[in-house]
């Protein structure tokens, strides 16, 4: 019997001035475990001309996830942080009753080519938890526990798992695991995973059940505890996911929440532009989106 839910494929999603590639919120699939957002930025070759300009705007309810695999980012946010991210390091951002935040180009690369590559994340907060102050964490690559185990190699983004501890600040049992092969072969997690489990394949390919699954794909598994499968050589993947919240969680534009209420003060504030600036980046900012009436 198959240990695969859900097949989720990576779609077209329209950010601005970038398309990504969405997986998660799905349809049959709003969350696996506490991860309700996920997309893939990239590759994307920016000329001289081109740069990456996220203007400011807000979010509640969450912690953002940034993992970059080429490029580099800009963050400032109206705590006062200024911190430019690169590949392999994490930038988590918690929102809690409410931050703003730009990611942009680097100045020192906005006059040369350059290329956009990674994954951009959100994370929801305990029911209890989703309207704290907000915070802000950058954790060095080199700080991520790393960790080679019959001929793979393990990187934990985030969270508790396989007896590793990453230093980024979760809020609630959950993990995100990158593998790497050199070679082809099994990989045996049975036991090891708990809660909703999903598995997203970045480059090379896995075979379950004696199917085969590429690139942009995330599975969901009926059944975390019987994580098993086939790597090819060369390949990345990322599991990702933890205890699913007993409570749904409702979501518009940047803003994720337990209740309506929240989201529409939330909405209402960011319209008035209540919320605090950025330091250095006041001048422009995302509008709330119309959506065209059915």
């Amino acid at each position: 019997m198959s240990n695969i839910q859900l097949i989720i494929e990576e779609r077209a999603a329209d950010i601005g001035k970038f398309l990504v590639g969405r997986l998660l919120p799905f349809r049959q699939k709003r969350m696996i475990g506490p991860f309700i957002y996920l997309d893939h930025m990239g590759p994307v070759k920016l000329n001289k001309r081109d740069q990456m300009d996220i203007l400011p705007h807000p979010h509640i309810g969450l912690s953002t996830l940034t993992f970059l695999f080429e490029g580099s980012i800009m963050h400032r946010d109206t705590l006062g942080n200024a911190v430019e991210i690169q590949p392999g390091a994490v930038n988590w951002m918690t929102a809690g009753k409410g931050i703003v935040h730009s990611e942009r180009t680097p100045d020192h690369l906005r006059n040369e080519n350059k290329i956009m590559h990674g994954l951009q994340i959100w994370v929801a907060l305990p029911k209890d938890l989703e309207q704290i102050d907000p915070e802000f964490f950058h954790i060095e690559a080199q700080q991520l526990p790393s960790w080679e185990e019959d001929g793979l190699q393990f990187k934990l983004v985030a969270g508790e798992v396989l007896g590793h501890r990453s230093p980024v600040p979760v809020y609630s049992p959950l993990y995100m695991l990158e593998i790497k092969s050199t070679k082809r072969q099994t990989v045996n997690l049975e036991g090891k995973l708990f809660g909703e489990s999903g598995l997203y394949i970045l480059e090379g390919g896995i075979e379950s059940e004696e199917n085969r699954f590429g690139p942009k794909q995330i599975l969901v598994a009926k059944n975390a505890t019987l994580c098993e499968f086939t790597i090819e050589a060369n390949s990345t993947v990322y599991i990702f996911g933890g205890d699913a919240f007993p409570e749904e969680r409702f979501i518009d534009w940047n803003f994720v929440a337990t209740s309506k209420d929240l989201i529409q003060e939330a909405k209402q504030k960011w319209i008035a532009q209540e919320f605090d600036k950025i330091p250095g980046d006041e001048e422009e900012f995302v509008p709330y989106p119309t959506f065209p009436k059915k």
